[in-house]
């Protein structure tokens, strides 16, 4: 580890990088600012305007588009209101250009010095695309919103945030490669176990993306049972013409899965908790499992809350926030029950 102690913090500061930047994301979304910067440009975006008639230009861009013309438009909506929206997609951006700089320059200054093994270079290359193709699914994301609706799609928007959670946990596993060089005894039957509640969390967070696109959050704000005290409510199978495409479009198919599914992400991770107590494990598996169990609670109850009292902007953001601890920690258990 003490050879590796540069790359590693690196690799660290990119996984905080990437925490911020979905936390900012997260921020933009609730407070409706993703459709505020109306096109892409590498450079002349970097820093927001700099003169009110530069303001003005934004703004008047702005107007053409659908999200003003559809609905801010109806809102006496000024140039200050546009400012505060256009902070935070814009600063979203910014941090996304701070994570290339962060990745790309070090990466070869650690190749200049020979600080990197084959299989390293290997893995922070596939990190390097992984970036790049974030940046690309952040750009398909907001355009989907500037062409006849005035929202993003909610497939475009969960794949931006999965792909974005998925980079993050390839990134710590990576670190924790170098953090932890020495071999483990591999537990298979834990192991297995673990891969598929990190598969069940992803899912959970593809649907979290779609409640989150579709504003689902917003309707059926009862627990345990959905409105009119039914389980399975049947707004479900009104809202679109197949019960497929209610749990793919629909925004009460979309929420039925997301609140039922979170029951199985629950159950299978104490399945993993209870089934780790037939084997010997050493202190570092035993920390990530049992802080899996106290995550996944605290994350569940969260869910339950954000539901209750329509998505706040603060209770949002903490369910957000808690499920990339909830991930973090699954990405570090199964790394350490695998290697």
């Amino acid at each position: 580890m003490k050879n590796n102690r540069s790359v590693i913090i690196w690799l660290l500061s990119g996984c905080l990088l990437l925490f911020i930047m979905v936390m900012v994301g997260g921020i933009t979304r609730l407070t409706n600012s993703g459709l505020s910067m109306t096109d892409w440009h590498l450079i002349t975006d970097t820093f927001p305007p700099l003169s009110e008639e530069k303001w003005e230009n934004a703004f008047e861009e702005y107007k053409k588009f659908p999200e003003y013309q559809k609905i801010n438009i109806h809102k006496d909506f000024t140039l200050s209101d546009y400012k505060f929206i256009y902070f935070w997609e814009w600063f979203h951006r910014f941090i996304g250009r701070i994570i290339g700089l962060v990745f790309i320059i070090p990466f070869i200054y650690f190749l200049i010095k020979k600080k990197l093994d084959k299989q390293t270079i290997r893995k922070c290359i596939v990190l390097l695309f992984m970036g790049g193709f974030q940046g690309f699914l952040g750009w398909f994301m907001v355009k989907s919103g500037l062409i006849n609706n005035p929202d993003v799609s909610h497939f475009r928007l969960a794949l931006h945030l999965t792909f974005a959670f998925i980079t993050f946990a390839y990134t710590l596993w990576v670190a924790l490669d170098l953090i932890y060089p020495e071999k483990n005894s591999i537990i298979k039957p834990l192991r297995k176990i673990a891969r598929f509640a990190l598969l069940f969390l992803i899912i959970q967070i593809i649907y979290g993306g779609f409640v989150a696109g579709l504003n689902a959050g917003l309707i059926h704000n009862h627990w345990p049972l959905m409105s009119d005290g039914q389980f399975f409510h049947e707004s479900i199978t009104l809202e679109q013409p197949t019960l497929i495409k209610s749990f793919l479009e629909g925004k009460s198919g979309i929420q039925f899965i997301h609140r039922t599914f979170a029951y199985v992400v629950v159950f299978i991770m104490c399945f993993l908790f209870f089934k780790s107590k037939k084997y010997n494990l050493n202190k570092l598996q035993s920390k990530g499992i049992n802080s899996i169990i106290i995550i996944v609670f605290i994350q569940f109850a969260l869910g339950v809350l954000t539901l209750l009292y329509h998505v706040p902007l603060w209770l949002g953001l903490a369910h957000q926030l808690v499920a990339f601890i909830l991930l973090s920690a699954m990405t570090f258990t199964l790394h350490r029950l695998s290697k």
